[in-house]
């Protein structure tokens, strides 16, 4: 029997430690050896001088999510697999619906049968849209238990967003569940007013769902979440910032040592408000929320990645199809304000991120490996396990040919969606192979993998996100 079950050869592999050349020998989907050469090896597969890469972590996908008005989003967990596997990416964080008035253990159960069908590794974060006090006590103890460690509220959105009670409430349990808070940032009732004002004034097409939504409400919700995290104590991430107002807010905090942290998206730094000016209702296929924002804010942007206030990027992968009957057109074509919001990311995550940062000299491949996968890995309590190249870790990874120009379609991204926003845009830098837990999952565009072999990755306690022990006046009402 041979000693290894894969051995990746002659390939230039990024350790977190720096760019090795060195083999990498794999047992039981485990990496268990890096060395300047490795003999033997039941397969061998020959790098050809590409950078090894680990598998891309997708820490925020929506993925086959039930909606309140009854549909299921049409990105199954085998297409969205799929995907993930042509982008070079192997572990997804999803999302567990609460709907107002429902619980959650119900859809928690439902959900984790629909994950079983996926073939890239899986985790969950859990929606709290109605935190009463059966769901706190009960139910969300229940869930958490069951290795899901981050809960997700919004601040805006109806039917889903939360009033500082129930947001300082949701802190509070997460405080003594030990869980991550992640949060969508936009001030509810100021977009309400904004979109009122729009209304009357008959701008209704998608180009003013930009205007509904400007810089300020997402500063002013992200400074609001994180004071009352604060008061708590309770470690929370700001989800999909998409400007510099918004991220410094974040600087300033984790410079007081809150436990903070920022995530950003490639719609916000290849996409602009001007997309969503297409001709006819062409523009709604670039509408999410926060608004993509101007090329300047775009610069912006990277450079609050580069100083590291911004140390995720994720998808943020939400795919409404273009012409389906629960896609973008589902409400009609007058209203931008009932325009279902998202965009389709899972497979053009890492090819845009890598285009745009590490092709164009703005962050290096070390850097990009944190970004995309060393990050997130950490902060979703997914590490030592995923998202890097050490012994022990998962064999997760992406053989990637850093030279290869491609020009985007939506064909190569293998999603249910019947679009891309990034249709035609050229990219440098490409992934050739992926690989889950050392066996070949994709080849050249050709995904192998069998529905169900992907595996769910419960979480327990961990370190990054415990709270400081710090609370004004030395009161903690968390814990009463």
């Amino acid at each position: 029997m041979a000693e290894f079950d894969l051995v990746v050869r002659n390939g230039e592999v990024a350790t977190g430690y720096g760019l090795a050349r060195c083999d990498i020998g794999v047992k039981d989907g485990r990496i268990v050896a890096l060395a300047e050469r490795i003999a033997g090896g039941e397969r061998v597969l020959d790098a050809g001088g590409r950078l090894v890469l680990p598998g891309g972590v997708d820490s925020h996908c929506h993925i086959a999510q039930p909606e309140p008005a009854g549909f299921v989003h049409e990105e199954s967990f085998v297409t969205a697999s799929r995907s993930a596997f042509a982008g070079g990416t192997t572990s997804v964080v999803c999302f567990i619906p609460q709907f107002k008035g429902g619980g959650v253990w119900e859809q928690f159960t439902a959900y984790r049968a629909a994950a079983s069908e996926a073939m890239a590794d899986y985790a969950f974060h859990q929606i709290v849209t109605d935190p009463r006090p059966e769901i706190l006590e009960r139910e969300l103890p229940a869930v958490i238990a069951e290795g899901v460690r981050s809960l997700k509220v919004f601040l805006t959105y109806d039917p889903l967003h939360l009033t500082d009670a129930q947001y300082l409430a949701v802190l509070a349990l997460a405080r003594r569940e030990g869980c991550l808070v992640t949060v969508h940032c936009e001030n509810h009732d100021a977009i309400r007013w904004r979109i009122a004002a729009l209304k009357a004034a008959g701008l209704t097409a998608p180009k003013y769902h930009a205007w509904a939504r400007p810089p300020v409400v997402e500063r002013e919700a992200t400074h609001r979440a994180i004071a009352l995290a604060e008061l708590v104590d309770q470690p929370i991430q700001v989800f999909h910032v998409s400007c510099a107002e918004a991220a410094e807010e974040i600087a300033r905090a984790r410079a007081r040592g809150v436990k903070v942290w920022g995530e950003t998206c490639p719609q916000y730094l290849v996409l602009t408000a001007a997309d969503m000016d297409r001709p006819g209702f062409e523009g709604a296929k670039f509408m999410c929320s926060p608004s993509p924002r101007s090329v300047e804010e775009q610069g912006r942007v990277w450079q609050m990645i580069r100083q590291g206030v911004l140390d995720v990027v994720s998808s943020d992968h939400c795919g409404f199809s273009y012409g389906t009957p629960d896609g973008k057109r589902m409400n009609g074509e007058d209203d931008f304000s009932v325009v279902p919001n998202g965009i389709p990311g899972l497979g053009s995550r890492l090819p845009i991120l890598f285009s745009e940062g590490v092709s164009k000299g703005r962050i290096t491949v070390e850097e990009f490996v944190r970004l995309s996968a060393a990050n997130p890995a950490n902060l979703m309590g997914l590490a030592p396990r995923k998202g890097r190249i050490a012994v022990g870790a998962d064999a997760d990874l992406v053989l990637w040919d850093a030279e290869r120009r491609v020009t985007i379609t939506n064909a190569l991204l293998q999603h249910a969606i019947d679009y891309t926003p990034y249709e035609g845009l050229e990219v440098t830098g490409w992934p050739v192979c992926t690989i889950r837990r050392g066996e070949v999952v994709m080849q050249d565009g050709r995904v192998q993998a069998a529905p169900g072999s992907g595996r769910y990755l419960p979480r327990g306690r961990y370190a990054l996100v415990a709270p400081r022990g710090v609370v004004p006046d030395g009161f903690d009402a968390a814990r009463l």
